[in-house]
């Protein structure tokens, strides 16, 4: 089965938006884990726009199940993850100015960084893993570097899941054959949902863990909104 690992960013955006402590982002974690999630995965930015490197730190003290903090390897975030030492990290190759991860690392054009990157941290005892395309050349390019584990970048799958679900998935099931046949473990993360995250699940079946933030909070507002509602109509009466 594979683990749920709710991505927290969100909350901590809401948070900033006011320059307080809510929502508070240590309560929301540990309430999570009470509710079932099986990990907590933190994306720090270095414009601290979001999740603060010092949330990392405060994580780090409370969360019972796993941390997995993912991020660009620049020196000031390998720095957070040696003091924090996490359960996970997860490289991602996206730029300072990004909105959001929007692609995969070319694996074999970052050949001799990557080796570097990932036998910095697994000398730590932190599992790795590297966050790619389904393509398999990628895959094979991450399993020469040593890393632990691979996270499929599942936007494609997410954008053509509603119009041709086989197509979606198709290149996924190949990348996660390959990544199987070089030892590799799977995650995946990006716009998976409660509407085409079972399919996933059920195609990928060495898939270990997945990362989920963005419909996850949203759909908890959706799904959250009537009961709350009503809960301040009641106080009102």
């Amino acid at each position: 089965m594979a683990i749920l690992s709710v991505n927290i960013n969100k909350i901590a955006t809401l948070r900033n938006s006011r320059g307080g402590n809510v929502p508070d982002l240590l309560k929301v974690a540990m309430d999570l884990e009470r509710f079932g999630a099986q990990g907590i995965t933190i994306h720090p930015r270095p414009d601290e726009r979001h999740i603060k490197y010092q949330d990392a730190r405060d994580l780090k003290k409370i969360v019972t199940t796993e941390l997995n903090i993912e991020g660009n390897p620049i020196d000031s975030f390998i720095a957070l993850v040696d003091e924090v030492k996490p359960a996970q990290v997860t490289l991602v190759p996206d730029a300072p100015d990004a909105i959001t991860s929007n692609a995969g690392w070319d694996t074999i054009k970052h050949a001799d960084y990557l080796k570097e990157i990932v036998a910095h941290f697994k000398n730590q005892g932190i599992r790795t893993s590297i966050f790619v395309d389904p393509v398999e050349a990628m895959i094979t390019g991450a399993a020469a570097t040593g890393v632990d584990r691979i996270e499929l970048y599942t936007e494609d799958y997410a954008r053509q899941y509603t119009d041709n679900k086989e197509k979606a998935i198709a290149p996924y099931i190949k990348a996660a054959h390959k990544a199987t046949e070089l030892d590799l473990g799977i995650n995946a993360g990006h716009d998976l949902s409660l509407e085409n995250i079972q399919y996933f699940n059920e195609k990928l079946t060495d898939l270990k863990e997945v990362s989920i933030g963005h419909a996850l909070i949203a759909e908890s507002l959706y799904l959250g909104l009537e009961n709350v509602v009503n809960m301040y109509k009641h106080r009102l009466s």
